[in-house]
């Protein structure tokens, strides 16, 4: 898997994701949005940068970086990445979520190679994840093990009692990923439950808690390679995203979030049959922006 270390072509590679996502979901007329948008700089950050020893040619290598998706709703975006890295071909994503695809709604551990676990009931990922760096710590592995969860995930008790787990355990080669995009299927996420102060609350677990822009790739990959400087403590990386990144008309939009281009609309949505064009122009419009600053 080719590793990138230019900054414009990490950022060109996460807006070739977002136009990824909205072709595929124009296609099936079904799945998430606003979630896999705002998540495609961090994708692109881990699957192109970050992630060592990962081969498509050698999926099951034992020294692998392990990553697990525990917000499996948001599988258009890691379906994108794995395409783009090499796992299986990019023409193959215009089959999201048919009958016989191997890219169902929710990712599905041995329908396609590097798939660590399958996904569907939220807030399960992060335990599994504490299982697999327990493991490691057992086997005197060094890989790292990165889970991205979701905020609406907060919700749900089984997170905190891996938060716990972790803490107790000293995880020190667990590095989580929250998505901070303040949205969740039924409104804003501290409408629907509180979940601030999440630094300090991890923290009390006995975390090492860093904030990050995540859209600022840059600042993801930093944030990264702090994480596996730390010793003795898992790690959990908040990045603050924009649900629907990139597509003015998704943007901080929660009803966006289960609606594909063409099934969805709000107040400022162009008619569902120019939903989709409009989206990609405006994505396609991005790279000539990043072409032409330094740092996006």
């Amino acid at each position: 898997m080719k590793k990138l270390t230019d900054l414009k072509d990490l950022n060109r590679m996460a807006n070739t994701l977002r136009q990824d996502i909205i072709e595929m979901l124009v296609e099936a007329q079904s799945g998430h949005v606003a979630g896999p948008l705002g998540l495609a700089d961090v994708a692109a950050s881990l699957y192109f940068n970050t992630l060592e020893n990962m081969d498509p040619e050698n999926v099951d290598n034992p020294d692998r970086d392990r990553l697990y998706i525990s917000c499996g709703h948001t599988n258009p975006v890691w379906y994108a990445a794995m395409a783009r890295a090499g796992y299986f071909p990019v023409e193959e994503l215009k089959t999201l979520r048919k009958f016989g695809t191997r890219l169902q709604g929710h990712l599905e551990r041995g329908s396609l190679p590097g798939i660590e676990s399958s996904s569907a009931s939220l807030g399960q990922g992060l335990s599994i994840a504490c299982g697999c760096a327990y493991a490691a710590f057992m086997d005197n592995k060094r890989y790292q093990t990165y889970c991205v969860f979701s905020d609406g995930e907060l919700d749900e008790g089984s997170i905190w009692e891996a938060a716990q787990f972790a803490g107790h355990y000293k995880l020190q080669y667990l590095t989580a990923i929250l998505d901070r995009n303040n949205i969740q299927i039924d409104g804003y996420t501290e409408n629907v439950m509180a979940k601030e102060p999440i630094d300090q609350k991890f923290e009390a677990f006995g975390w090492h808690v860093i904030d990050v822009d995540g859209h600022n790739i840059e600042h993801i990959i930093d944030a990264c390679k702090e994480a596996k400087a730390i010793i003795e403590k898992p790690v959990l990386i908040i990045a603050h995203t924009i649900a629907g990144k990139g597509v003015d008309f998704m943007e901080f939009d929660y009803r966006w979030h289960g609606s594909p281009p063409g099934k969805g609309g709000t107040e400022r949505s162009p008619k569902p049959e120019k939903q989709g064009d409009e989206a990609l122009k405006q994505l396609r419009t991005l790279n000539g922006k990043i072409d032409n600053v330094d740092c996006c």
